[in-house]
Protein backbone atom coordinates (compact mmCIF):
# COMPACT_ATOMS: atom_id res chain seq x y z
CA UNK A 1 0.00 0.00 0.00
CA UNK A 2 1.32 3.61 -0.72
CA UNK A 3 0.46 6.54 1.73
CA UNK A 4 1.04 10.22 1.29
CA UNK A 5 1.39 12.25 4.03
CA UNK A 6 0.73 15.97 3.48
CA UNK A 7 3.21 15.68 0.46
CA UNK A 8 4.47 18.90 -0.95
CA UNK A 9 6.55 19.99 -3.81
CA UNK A 10 8.60 22.91 -4.97
CA UNK A 11 10.58 23.28 -8.25
CA UNK A 12 13.81 25.43 -7.47
CA UNK A 13 13.22 25.76 -4.09
CA UNK A 14 15.05 28.73 -2.53
CA UNK A 15 15.48 30.64 -5.77
CA UNK A 16 13.63 33.47 -7.63
CA UNK A 17 12.60 30.39 -10.25
CA UNK A 18 10.48 28.36 -7.17
CA UNK A 19 7.47 27.45 -8.83
CA UNK A 20 4.99 25.27 -6.08
CA UNK A 21 3.90 21.72 -7.74
CA UNK A 22 2.45 20.60 -4.74
CA UNK A 23 0.51 21.15 -1.42
CA UNK A 24 0.11 19.18 1.29
CA UNK A 25 -1.22 15.84 -0.51
CA UNK A 26 -2.46 13.39 2.20
CA UNK A 27 -3.93 10.02 -0.22
CA UNK A 28 -4.13 6.36 0.76
CA UNK A 29 -3.72 3.90 -2.30
CA UNK A 30 -5.07 0.47 -1.49
CA UNK A 31 -3.57 -2.52 -2.83
CA UNK A 32 -5.43 -3.46 -5.84
CA UNK A 33 -7.34 -0.35 -6.75
CA UNK A 34 -7.74 1.32 -10.31
CA UNK A 35 -7.45 4.80 -9.77
CA UNK A 36 -7.44 7.21 -12.71
CA UNK A 37 -6.23 10.99 -11.82
CA UNK A 38 -7.04 13.97 -13.46
CA UNK A 39 -6.51 17.23 -13.92
CA UNK A 40 -5.58 20.10 -16.14
CA UNK A 41 -2.19 21.01 -17.69
CA UNK A 42 -0.03 22.13 -14.45
CA UNK A 43 -2.14 20.80 -11.81
CA UNK A 44 -0.06 18.52 -10.76
CA UNK A 45 -0.69 14.98 -12.23
CA UNK A 46 2.76 14.51 -13.25
CA UNK A 47 4.44 15.60 -10.43
CA UNK A 48 2.24 13.42 -8.23
CA UNK A 49 3.32 10.32 -9.91
CA UNK A 50 7.10 11.27 -10.50
CA UNK A 51 6.67 10.37 -6.13
CA UNK A 52 5.12 7.13 -5.92
CA UNK A 53 8.54 5.37 -6.54
CA UNK A 54 11.25 7.84 -5.63
CA UNK A 55 11.86 9.69 -8.97
CA UNK A 56 11.68 12.69 -7.18
CA UNK A 57 11.74 13.69 -3.15
CA UNK A 58 9.43 15.82 -1.86
CA UNK A 59 10.29 19.34 -0.39
CA UNK A 60 7.41 18.41 2.43
CA UNK A 61 5.52 15.50 3.79
CA UNK A 62 6.34 11.90 4.05
CA UNK A 63 5.81 8.78 1.27
CA UNK A 64 5.05 5.17 2.75
CA UNK A 65 5.49 2.47 1.17
CA UNK A 66 3.73 -0.57 2.75
CA UNK A 67 4.48 1.24 6.38
CA UNK A 68 7.69 2.30 5.09
CA UNK A 69 9.23 5.67 4.74
CA UNK A 70 10.58 5.50 1.01
CA UNK A 71 13.34 8.15 1.41
CA UNK A 72 14.53 6.32 4.97
CA UNK A 73 18.56 5.92 4.42
CA UNK A 74 18.16 2.04 4.40
CA UNK A 75 15.15 2.04 2.70
CA UNK A 76 16.05 0.91 -1.05
CA UNK A 77 14.65 2.94 -3.88
CA UNK A 78 16.15 0.52 -6.45
CA UNK A 79 13.69 -2.37 -5.24
CA UNK A 80 11.15 0.20 -4.87
CA UNK A 81 10.91 1.04 -8.49
CA UNK A 82 10.41 -2.90 -9.18
CA UNK A 83 7.51 -3.29 -6.90
CA UNK A 84 6.20 0.36 -8.26
CA UNK A 85 6.34 0.43 -12.01
CA UNK A 86 6.35 3.98 -14.00
CA UNK A 87 5.31 3.99 -17.92
CA UNK A 88 5.78 7.44 -19.18
CA UNK A 89 3.69 9.74 -21.18
CA UNK A 90 6.09 9.60 -24.44
CA UNK A 91 7.78 6.17 -24.83
CA UNK A 92 10.55 6.82 -26.31
CA UNK A 93 11.97 8.18 -23.43
CA UNK A 94 12.52 4.46 -22.14
CA UNK A 95 13.03 2.43 -24.77
CA UNK A 96 16.93 2.11 -25.89
CA UNK A 97 17.75 -1.20 -26.63
CA UNK A 98 18.47 -2.62 -29.53
CA UNK A 99 16.00 -5.16 -30.13
CA UNK A 100 12.52 -5.37 -28.64
CA UNK A 101 13.48 -8.15 -26.28
CA UNK A 102 16.74 -6.64 -25.15
CA UNK A 103 14.52 -3.72 -23.87
CA UNK A 104 11.98 -6.49 -22.15
CA UNK A 105 14.66 -7.51 -20.31
CA UNK A 106 16.92 -4.98 -19.02
CA UNK A 107 15.07 -4.76 -15.80
CA UNK A 108 14.62 -8.29 -14.99
CA UNK A 109 18.76 -8.76 -16.00
CA UNK A 110 18.82 -5.57 -13.11
CA UNK A 111 17.16 -7.08 -10.38
CA UNK A 112 19.90 -10.30 -11.02
CA UNK A 113 17.22 -12.76 -12.12
CA UNK A 114 18.53 -16.19 -13.48
CA UNK A 115 18.57 -16.01 -17.28
CA UNK A 116 15.65 -18.92 -17.53
CA UNK A 117 13.54 -16.34 -15.57
CA UNK A 118 14.35 -13.60 -17.30
CA UNK A 119 13.64 -14.98 -20.21
CA UNK A 120 10.16 -16.09 -18.82
CA UNK A 121 9.29 -12.88 -17.71
CA UNK A 122 9.94 -11.38 -20.94
CA UNK A 123 7.98 -13.64 -23.20
CA UNK A 124 5.57 -13.55 -20.64
CA UNK A 125 5.22 -9.50 -20.57
CA UNK A 126 5.31 -8.89 -24.38
CA UNK A 127 2.62 -11.87 -25.41
CA UNK A 128 0.30 -10.05 -21.70
CA UNK A 129 0.46 -6.58 -24.27
CA UNK A 130 -0.07 -8.39 -27.73
CA UNK A 131 3.41 -8.33 -28.94
CA UNK A 132 4.12 -10.40 -31.66
CA UNK A 133 7.14 -12.92 -32.06
CA UNK A 134 7.76 -11.26 -35.45
CA UNK A 135 8.43 -8.06 -33.48
CA UNK A 136 10.66 -9.38 -31.09
CA UNK A 137 14.08 -8.66 -32.63
CA UNK A 138 13.18 -5.38 -34.23
CA UNK A 139 14.44 -2.46 -33.10
CA UNK A 140 12.03 -0.81 -30.64
CA UNK A 141 12.36 2.59 -32.12
CA UNK A 142 10.93 1.16 -35.81
CA UNK A 143 7.83 0.50 -34.50
CA UNK A 144 4.08 2.25 -34.42
CA UNK A 145 3.16 4.54 -31.39
CA UNK A 146 0.96 1.77 -30.31
CA UNK A 147 3.53 -0.78 -30.40
CA UNK A 148 6.05 1.21 -28.65
CA UNK A 149 3.70 1.86 -25.75
CA UNK A 150 3.32 -1.88 -25.80
CA UNK A 151 6.50 -2.65 -25.26
CA UNK A 152 7.49 0.24 -22.79
CA UNK A 153 4.32 -1.38 -20.63
CA UNK A 154 6.10 -5.21 -21.30
CA UNK A 155 9.72 -3.60 -19.94
CA UNK A 156 7.52 -2.98 -16.66
CA UNK A 157 5.38 -5.83 -16.22
CA UNK A 158 8.40 -8.10 -16.50
CA UNK A 159 9.47 -6.65 -13.68
CA UNK A 160 6.20 -8.12 -11.78
CA UNK A 161 5.22 -5.08 -9.83
CA UNK A 162 2.68 -4.89 -7.22
CA UNK A 163 1.85 -1.16 -8.07
CA UNK A 164 1.50 0.14 -12.15
CA UNK A 165 1.48 3.68 -12.98
CA UNK A 166 0.58 4.82 -16.68
CA UNK A 167 0.99 8.60 -17.57
CA UNK A 168 -1.48 9.16 -20.31
CA UNK A 169 -0.68 5.81 -22.04
CA UNK A 170 -3.33 6.26 -25.07
CA UNK A 171 -1.86 10.08 -25.89
CA UNK A 172 -1.88 10.13 -29.74
CA UNK A 173 -3.05 6.72 -30.99
CA UNK A 174 -6.35 6.20 -33.06
CA UNK A 175 -9.65 5.13 -31.23
CA UNK A 176 -8.71 1.67 -32.13
CA UNK A 177 -4.85 1.93 -30.54
CA UNK A 178 -6.66 3.79 -27.73
CA UNK A 179 -9.25 0.80 -26.93
CA UNK A 180 -6.90 -2.08 -27.13
CA UNK A 181 -4.07 -0.05 -24.72
CA UNK A 182 -6.80 0.36 -21.99
CA UNK A 183 -8.45 -3.54 -22.68
CA UNK A 184 -5.01 -4.50 -22.23
CA UNK A 185 -3.99 -2.44 -18.90
CA UNK A 186 -7.35 -3.75 -17.50
CA UNK A 187 -6.95 -7.55 -18.41
CA UNK A 188 -3.51 -6.90 -16.63
CA UNK A 189 -5.30 -5.39 -13.99
CA UNK A 190 -7.87 -8.35 -13.54
CA UNK A 191 -5.66 -10.83 -14.07
CA UNK A 192 -2.76 -10.25 -11.64
CA UNK A 193 -4.67 -7.65 -9.17
CA UNK A 194 -2.31 -5.39 -9.09
CA UNK A 195 -2.75 -1.45 -8.03
CA UNK A 196 -3.69 0.75 -11.67
CA UNK A 197 -2.80 4.37 -11.62
CA UNK A 198 -3.61 5.57 -15.11
CA UNK A 199 -3.36 9.59 -15.74
CA UNK A 200 -5.60 10.46 -18.26
CA UNK A 201 -7.38 13.31 -20.01
CA UNK A 202 -10.25 11.07 -21.26
CA UNK A 203 -13.00 11.21 -19.41
CA UNK A 204 -14.91 8.45 -21.45
CA UNK A 205 -11.58 6.47 -20.82
CA UNK A 206 -11.46 6.93 -17.06
CA UNK A 207 -15.02 5.96 -15.89
CA UNK A 208 -15.02 3.52 -18.12
CA UNK A 209 -11.94 1.14 -16.21
CA UNK A 210 -11.22 3.21 -13.12
CA UNK A 211 -13.09 2.12 -9.41
CA UNK A 212 -11.84 5.72 -8.22
CA UNK A 213 -10.92 9.24 -9.61
CA UNK A 214 -8.29 11.80 -8.15
CA UNK A 215 -9.13 14.85 -9.50
CA UNK A 216 -6.40 17.58 -8.80
CA UNK A 217 -6.32 21.24 -9.31
CA UNK A 218 -3.22 23.93 -8.46
CA UNK A 219 -1.41 20.81 -6.77
CA UNK A 220 -3.83 20.03 -4.44
CA UNK A 221 -6.65 17.21 -4.29
CA UNK A 222 -9.87 18.51 -5.21
CA UNK A 223 -12.11 15.78 -5.26
CA UNK A 224 -11.31 11.87 -4.27
CA UNK A 225 -13.97 9.33 -4.81
CA UNK A 226 -15.68 6.84 -7.38
CA UNK A 227 -16.61 8.24 -11.08
CA UNK A 228 -20.09 8.73 -10.44
CA UNK A 229 -18.98 10.87 -6.72
CA UNK A 230 -16.83 12.80 -9.18
CA UNK A 231 -18.90 13.32 -12.20
CA UNK A 232 -21.98 14.26 -10.39
CA UNK A 233 -19.62 17.28 -9.93
CA UNK A 234 -19.32 18.05 -13.54
CA UNK A 235 -20.19 21.55 -13.62
CA UNK A 236 -17.08 22.54 -11.04
CA UNK A 237 -15.21 20.26 -13.10
CA UNK A 238 -16.23 22.92 -15.91
CA UNK A 239 -14.89 25.49 -13.41
CA UNK A 240 -11.64 23.69 -13.61
CA UNK A 241 -11.18 22.97 -17.10
CA UNK A 242 -12.20 19.82 -16.83
CA UNK A 243 -15.84 17.84 -18.26
CA UNK A 244 -17.44 15.00 -17.63
CA UNK A 245 -17.81 11.81 -19.70
CA UNK A 246 -20.52 13.43 -22.39
CA UNK A 247 -22.89 10.57 -21.53
CA UNK A 248 -23.13 12.34 -18.08
CA UNK A 249 -24.38 15.66 -19.60
CA UNK A 250 -27.17 13.37 -21.49
CA UNK A 251 -28.55 11.84 -18.59
CA UNK A 252 -28.01 15.39 -16.39
CA UNK A 253 -30.44 16.53 -18.66
CA UNK A 254 -32.70 13.91 -19.32
CA UNK A 255 -33.44 14.20 -15.73
CA UNK A 256 -33.48 18.19 -16.04
CA UNK A 257 -36.68 17.82 -18.13
CA UNK A 258 -38.51 15.38 -16.30
CA UNK A 259 -36.87 12.15 -16.72
CA UNK A 260 -36.84 9.67 -13.56
CA UNK A 261 -33.58 8.83 -14.06
CA UNK A 262 -32.37 7.66 -10.41
CA UNK A 263 -28.98 8.94 -11.01
CA UNK A 264 -25.86 10.39 -14.05
CA UNK A 265 -24.80 7.70 -15.82
CA UNK A 266 -20.96 7.59 -16.57
CA UNK A 267 -20.53 5.43 -19.10
CA UNK A 268 -23.34 4.38 -22.08
CA UNK A 269 -24.11 0.70 -20.32
CA UNK A 270 -24.83 2.45 -17.73
CA UNK A 271 -27.44 5.37 -19.12
CA UNK A 272 -29.00 2.44 -21.41
CA UNK A 273 -29.52 0.22 -18.71
CA UNK A 274 -31.02 3.49 -16.65
CA UNK A 275 -32.71 4.48 -19.70
CA UNK A 276 -34.42 0.63 -20.38
CA UNK A 277 -35.57 0.54 -16.62
CA UNK A 278 -36.98 3.78 -16.91
CA UNK A 279 -38.78 2.64 -20.21
CA UNK A 280 -40.21 -0.56 -18.65
CA UNK A 281 -41.79 1.47 -15.86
Amino acid sequence: MLYLDKVSYTYSPGTAMAMPALHEVSLEIPDGQFIGIIGHTGSGKSTLIQHLNGLVKPTGGVIYYNGRDIWDEDFSRKELRTKVGLVFQYPEHQLFETTVVKDVEFGPRNMKLENLEVQLRTFEALKTVGISDELYDASPFDLSGGQKRRVAIAGVLAMKPEVLVLDEPTAGLDPAGRDEILEAIFRIKRERNITVILVSHSMEDVARFVDRIIVMEHGSVKYDGSPKEVFRNYKELEEIGLAAPDVTYLTAMLRERGVGLPDVATTVEEAADMIERYCKH
